[in-house]
């Protein structure tokens, strides 16, 4: 007989549902007399998390399966899920922080009929991009937003509406936070809002030029702080050598303040810093059409310039670093002071 009651199992969109009513309960704040019923919606809000967590990425006993994920995922996206866990986040256990962080970070891939819906519910909500950029002012939160947000700006729309907004103007200074890890964390998520979308980033770095690259120069480059300079620069240098990049290229590499910027920088006592200065700078030397006053520049610090270049070796043997180096060599070695126009 006990088996004819057994209930049916969940599907992965009842589980969804009923995550959906635990965070409109969360949502609505304490309750003062329900302390102990409130403790136990929490309880059962982590263990549902585990179990979506489970459907999408598997167990040690079973693979994700394709149907499950799509149900799941059709239900996540087809209310407000994804603004009640984000919402929510900060009310929430450490462990289930991290389950909530990896379900919405898979839930950016999975595709229903061939479609990311995850991208469609994000253009139609973007105002959630300002909460999790602004977790980067949340010591608690920033590693869960900001692991998130990276994740959402796979979709192009999305790293656009970022790219666009006010907050770009934020990471220079999140980059420089005294928090070690939320400063890292910043700098990624930036790194991948510069690279990931080719044409975006692009259009991004043509419009907003000046007051961009006004801020890289002194916040990052020109930073007290030998991470923060380590990295900008090498950001730099993918930035500037990548093929959709060359017009903001060929402006950079005009400018004599860059170019006082990278010659202080292959001066730095870091081997590493000054590796990638020199990807930047080999850029200011190989342009054929140096303005007279970067010729200038090049042509007074001729000798200190050739006299660093002789000593600088990789530690490892690289032909292309080599071929590269000889190639500046001589395009300075050559260099005859122009007239100004």
């Amino acid at each position: 007989m006990k088996g004819l009651f057994k209930s049916k199992p969940k599907t992965p969109a009842d589980l969804v549902r009923q995550t959906r009513d635990l965070l409109i309960y969360v949502d609505r704040g304490p309750d003062a007399t329900r302390e102990t019923k409130r403790e136990e919606k929490m309880m059962e809000l982590s263990k549902l998390m585990r179990e979506l967590k489970s459907i999408l990425y598997g167990n040690s006993e079973a693979e994700p399966v394709t149907e499950a994920c799509a149900q799941l995922t059709q239900e996540f996206f087809r209310e407000n899920t994804l603004r009640l866990l984000i919402i929510c986040l900060p009310k929430l256990n450490l462990e289930t922080r991290k389950d909530v962080t990896q379900v919405v970070a898979n839930l950016q891939r999975q595709q229903v009929q061939s479609r990311l819906i995850a991208c469609d519910y994000l253009e139609a909500n973007i105002d959630l991009m300002d909460i999790l950029i602004g977790g980067y002012e949340n010591t608690d939160m920033a590693l869960h937003y900001g692991a998130m947000l990276r994740e959402c700006i796979r979709h192009q729309t999305v790293a656009r509406y970022v790219l666009e907004s006010e907050h770009m103007k934020k990471f220079f200074d999140y980059i420089q936070l005294p928090n070690f890890d939320i400063a890292a964390d910043a700098a990624a998520t930036f790194k991948e809002l510069l690279t990931r979308h080719k044409s975006t980033v692009a259009e991004f770095l043509s419009k907003n030029y000046d007051w961009f690259f006004a801020e890289y120069n002194s916040k990052l480059l020109e930073s007290p702080n030998y991470i923060t300079r380590r990295q900008a620069v090498k950001l730099l240098g993918d930035m500037l050598l990548d093929r959709s990049n060359s017009a903001v290229m060929t402006r950079y590499v005009s400018s004599r303040d860059n170019l006082r910027i990278l010659m202080n920088l292959l001066r730095e006592s870091s081997k590493s810093i000054q590796i990638e200065a020199f990807h930047v700078f080999k850029l200011f030397a190989a342009n054929q059409h140096k303005p007279p006053d970067i010729v200038s520049i090049l042509v007074a610090n001729r000798s200190k310039l050739l006299r660093l270049f002789a000593d600088f070796k990789l530690d490892k043997e690289d032909e292309q670093f080599e071929a590269d180096k000889a190639q500046v060599v001589r395009e300075i070695a050559a260099l005859e002071p122009k007239e100004g126009p």
